[in-house]
């Protein structure tokens, strides 16, 4: 009975986690061009509309069509990985907010990798133009070779470097310069949340 609590919750985080990553996702898609923004609360949090081809938080790997295709065979590789090891925990009666922090793992994964796999299929481009689901002509990009869209923008701190500074003097500062999905939060907040509070778990799935 316990187990099959922990599967329900496990699969009930994953739905919705991903529900909300792509619905935002194809709002901001068939919405926004690529590169518009929208102050939300002043510039300290905007939704800024950009793609990338590479890992979280606008990454990049390779170049090419062969670096997409690696990357996306990766995240598979790695989705596959993870949902082992969930059906592992949820066999072996871990606690529920172990089994549901690696739900959000998977489920953040899987987000990113819907992105890539299928966006580039059912999505016209949207450079200088907002993108038309499921297009006359085809989408922008082979399967597998999709971009993943990100949006959640929080540059909280702004400002320039000292002249002095090495390296960087004089240049843009921004705190917090990268954009992301929810998708990318799942992952981070998750892997956040078992180091910090899971370490035994952890330790105990490793032997």
């Amino acid at each position: 009975m316990l187990k099959n609590k922990k599967s329900i919750s496990a699969i009930s985080a994953i739905i919705i986690i991903l529900l909300i990553d792509q619905i935002v996702k194809i709002l901001i898609k068939t919405n926004m061009q690529l590169g518009e923004s929208i102050p939300v609360f002043g510039n300290w949090f905007q939704i800024s509309f950009t793609e990338n081809s590479g890992f979280a938080f606008g990454m990049e790997f390779g170049g090419g069509q062969w670096g997409k295709l690696f990357l996306s065979i990766i995240r598979i590789f790695a989705i596959c990985i993870i949902v082992w090891l969930l059906i592992k925990v949820i066999r072996q009666n871990y606690s529920t907010a172990f089994v549901i922090s690696i739900a959000a793992l998977l489920a953040g994964a899987s987000g990113n990798i819907i992105d890539s796999i299928f966006y580039g299929q059912i999505f016209s481009d949207s450079y200088g133009q907002v993108a038309t689901m499921f297009p006359e002509g085809g989408g922008y990009a082979p399967l597998l070779q999709g971009r993943v869209v990100d949006m959640l923008y929080f540059p909280i701190i702004t400002g320039h470097f000292p002249a002095w500074f090495p390296f960087w003097g004089g240049e843009e500062f921004i705190f917090f310069r990268p954009i992301f999905n929810i998708a990318d939060s799942a992952i981070t907040i998750s892997i956040l949340y078992i180091i910090i509070f899971q370490r035994k778990n952890i330790t105990k799935l490793l032997k």
